[in-house]
């Protein structure tokens, strides 16, 4: 057994598919956290005016999203496995806090059909990032401004409230997370190349969390801007 996992870690190609392996089945997790949590907290009235009607809750819960993926992505290697795997189903626990508001907002349909489109984007860009020979390291930089010019479109119409920059923001929004699902799938396979033949386990490990996290926030965003584009309410 230790043998072959042996061979697993020094072969780059190898290890790459267990790797990807890897970075989905905890991605799968993360979104079943995510949801888990999110559907029990709008179950609950008491929850549920905890979380929307107290400012104090709600930054709270924002600021330690943006704690938790800083010190993911900024210090995963120097962590040990557990407390990365903690952090990750952390994150993906106040995210589901964060999206309960959803099944007050819309209706079931409109989520259900959000989140299965969201799947078939996602996969397209994934596999194109996958099977694809072209370098996308070159998408790095206008992945960056494109996500700044969304972001700024965003607060922009906070203002105006605007339909139509709404439904162009999410197209936009769509179109840009799903090349970074491509981006991030490829710049996965980079990672594992770079460690040649010297990965540990506890690295394979953490590396696919990391992954993992990349691609859980690409979905996340493509199913919440198609939610926006297709989103019902009866309220």
């Amino acid at each position: 057994m230790n043998d072959k996992k042996s061979i697993v870690l020094r072969d780059v190609k190898v290890r790459e598919n267990a790797l990807m392996k890897n970075v989905y089945l905890w991605m799968i997790l993360g979104l079943a956290v995510t949801a888990g949590v999110s559907f029990a907290v709008s179950q609950s009235v008491t929850l549920m005016r905890f979380v929307l009607l107290n400012p104090l809750v709600t930054i709270g819960v924002f600021v330690a999203q943006i704690i938790l993926v800083i010190m993911l992505s900024g210090r995963v290697e120097r962590l040990r496995t557990g407390t990365a795997i903690s952090l990750f189903i952390g994150y993906s626990a106040l995210t589901g806090v964060t999206l309960s508001s959803i099944f007050l907002a819309f209706t079931g349909t409109s989520i259900a059909i959000s989140f299965v489109s969201a799947l078939s984007v996602f996969a397209a860009g994934a596999i194109y990032g996958a099977v694809t020979k072209k370098n996308l390291r070159s998408w790095g930089g206008f992945l960056t401004m494109g996500l700044f010019g969304l972001v700024i479109a965003s607060l922009i119409n906070m203002f105006f409230a605007s339909s139509g920059l709404n439904f162009l923001v999410s197209i936009v929004g769509v179109v840009l997370f799903t090349a970074l699902t491509a981006w991030d799938s490829q710049r996965i396979a980079d990672m594992n190349a770079q460690y040649g033949q010297e990965m540990t386990s506890e690295e394979l490990t953490k590396i696919g969390i990391l992954g993992a996290l990349d691609l859980y926030l690409d979905f996340i965003n493509i199913f919440l801007y198609l939610l926006r584009i297709f989103g019902r309410s009866d309220n």
